[in-house]
């Protein structure tokens, strides 16, 4: 290792030791023949003080370096001074006062300072996003996800969840937004799709037995972009079988009430309120209430069930899924399937906190002859359901299990509990509102060579 310690982790019992220190230039300040640098890493700031007498050719060194050199720092652990101690600073009793310093790296001047309040445009942090991800305030948006991931993993794990990857070159199934298409090369003219969500894996995956499963999974929509919606997003995707509505409940309150309090130290009270679209509509003209000011908690969660099973396209007129068209439709109401398809509720929930959809699920159809009702009614023929879905229409002929569960945005949450108003503020690397990356300037064009393995020709449209 390059480094006996993290520059978070000195403090006044390590007086007297020597350390070697490793991190980037946060400040550089000259006082008279003293010259001062807070070194930063993730884990915190730690003062250098270079002495002429005690630094010696690193003095001179010092005098070059500027914001962002990435440094080695050699030195003494030195108590500070009781009228200099810096109380906002972790290791604001000491300093360490350098004896030899190596610049491991130069850097160029940044485009913008690294600091929390910052003026400059969302399109140049996101340009520059490794620099932007220097931020105290954006690196501690990461800490949370990984906080959030560790504790949803080791929960579910305790629940006896098994986690299972599920592919993300697929079949295209669309149904509702539009899918991302892959050009397949072996087998011209044909296309796999990118996973909307890993929906009907995660069926079959019931299927074959594994009872419980969930998969923090890259989903992906080609649709138009606002705060709370990116191309690719990340959700918490689970599966149960056999199970009705109150045990998809009784995972997923506990786990959002251990999320709370290990990454924000709150306590959320469980169970959750519950509430039918149809008294949601009538009472708040929404399916998505915000219930903050009913409640008296800046975190209000409810569970909307009973949703409609169909809704009726007007252009097209015909029914389609509210939902999707394996969610189950409410027992009760099975034999008025097809003569009040309007009336139908189905055996689906929403998850609404803050007034925001945070995730949904439904009990899915198990049985061949009620889901070929369904297809029925929105429309869709044998034939191509079998085109579409033959996969898991088949493997339902095998012994299909009871089965459900849910999804939610884990970005969505992530932007909650970390007080942003934009979901790119807790993604690593996200799109702009247009869909673009500025970073790599993704998406751009492809070399003719690509295009021709591909069996691509680009239609260049005239200009008007």
């Amino acid at each position: 290792m390059l480094r006996t310690h993290t520059c978070g982790q000195l403090n006044a019992n390590e007086a007297g030791k020597e350390v070697t220190l490793c991190g980037w230039v946060a400040t550089r300040r000259d006082h008279g023949k003293l010259i001062f640098i807070d070194l930063r890493d993730r884990y915190g700031l730690t003062q250098i003080t270079f002495i002429p007498r005690d630094a010696g050719e690193s003095y001179k060194v010092a005098q070059d370096i500027r914001a962002e050199y990435v440094l080695k720092v050699t030195g003494v652990v030195n108590k500070r001074p009781a009228n200099t101690i810096n109380q906002k600073m972790a290791t604001g009793e000491i300093e360490v006062l350098a004896k030899n310093v190596e610049i491991l790296n130069s850097s160029l001047t940044p485009p913008f300072e690294i600091q929390d309040a910052l003026d400059v445009t969302e399109e140049m942090r996101l340009k520059y996003r490794y620099l932007d991800l220097r931020r105290k305030k954006i690196f501690d948006n990461f800490s949370l996800r990984h906080t959030v991931y560790r504790v949803t993993r080791n929960f579910l794990d305790s629940q006896g969840f098994i986690e299972s990857e599920t592919p993300i070159l697929t079949k295209s199934t669309p149904e509702g937004a539009r899918d991302y298409l892959v050009p397949a090369r072996l087998c011209p003219g044909e296309f796999f799709a990118l996973p909307q969500s890993p929906q009907l894996f995660k069926q079959i995956l019931m299927v074959s037995g594994i009872d419980k499963y969930y998969q923090i999974a890259k989903c992906f929509r080609d649709e138009d972009l606002r705060a709370d919606r990116q191309p690719e997003f990340t959700q918490l995707d689970l599966e149960m079988s056999f199970p009705d509505e109150n045990d998809i409940f009784a995972i997923i309150e506990p786990l959002i009430k251990l999320i709370f309090k290990e990454a924000k130290g709150m306590e959320i009270k469980i169970p959750f309120p519950r509430m039918s679209y149809a008294e949601a509509q009538q009472k708040y003209n929404t399916d998505k209430p915000d219930l903050r000011k009913d409640q008296n908690t800046e975190f209000a969660f409810c569970w909307l069930t009973d949703f409609p099973l169909f809704k009726y396209n007007t252009e097209e007129k015909r029914w389609e899924s509210e939902h999707h068209p394996f969610t189950a439709p409410a027992t009760a109401d099975l034999e008025i399937l097809e003569k009040s398809p309007e009336k139908v509720k189905s055996r689906s929930y929403d998850l609404v906190l803050n007034g925001v959809e945070l995730g949904s699920g439904s009990i899915r159809i198990h049985d061949q002859k009620l889901q070929e009702r369904i297809f029925k009614i929105i429309g869709i023929k044998k034939e191509e359901a079998e085109a579409r879905f033959g996969f898991l229409l088949e493997a339902f002929l095998y012994g299909a299990p009871p089965h459900g569960g849910f999804a939610f945005g884990m970005d969505r949450l992530l932007a909650i509990l970390a007080g942003e108003a934009s979901i790119r503020e807790v993604i690593a690397f996200p799109k702009t509102a247009k869909g673009i990356c500025p970073l790599t300037s993704a998406p751009s064009s492809v070399d003719e060579k690509q295009l021709k393995e591909l069996n691509i020709n680009i239609i260049k449209r005239r200009k008007e």
